[in-house]
């Protein structure tokens, strides 16, 4: 009988930032379709070590929990991350994630999700969860709701994705805690 794994994710490193890149531009044209757009030198070791000290500046201050992706060897495979965490009356939070194309397939984006939500309902003290996805992007559906969230609806030209402004289907999950 296998042992059970433990984590699947960990708070970003700014040691992270050279294999972020490197995944970024190994999976250029898989990840091009469904990322929004970014500034020109986002994906090099420079561009990810801006992003990176960033992110943990937000992590430090409450509004963001940025997470790196394990594979079974532990290596960073892809980021999960819960943005714009808003306090107050909402206690709610953005998730976004992507992984390489070669992690794909075997349940870690579903186990990193799971994990994100413990954290959130439980260490943060949220109530609710968003995200959203392409109309077509039916993989990253199904991670949402075998993670138990629901469609709350679709958001017509939502994001601004490949170089245009996309529609979107939002989803939630409320905290039952």
């Amino acid at each position: 009988m296998a042992q059970p794994r433990g984590r699947v994710t960990r708070l970003v490193r700014e040691s992270d930032a050279e294999v972020l890149a490197e995944l970024l531009v190994a999976n250029r044209d898989f990840l091009a379709p469904t990322m929004p757009d970014r500034p020109a030198g986002y994906d090099t070791v420079d561009g990810q070590r801006e992003l990176v000290a960033s992110l943990l500046a937000e992590h430090r201050a409450g509004t963001r929990l940025p997470l790196v992706v394990l594979d079974e060897d532990d290596a960073v495979v892809g980021r999960i991350t819960l943005n714009e965490i808003v306090r107050g009356p909402s206690q709610s939070a953005n998730v976004g994630y992507w992984l390489a194309e070669r992690a794909g397939g075997r349940g870690l984006a579903t186990a990193a999700l799971r994990e994100v939500v413990d954290l959130a309902f439980g260490e943060l003290g949220l109530h609710r969860l968003q995200a959203g996805t392409l109309l077509d992007n039916v993989r990253s559906q199904r991670v949402l709701l075998r993670a138990g969230f629901t469609v709350i609806g679709d958001a017509p030209a939502y994001l601004h994705i490949a170089g245009r402004w996309a529609d979107h289907r939002l989803f939630q999950l409320v905290s039952d805690r």
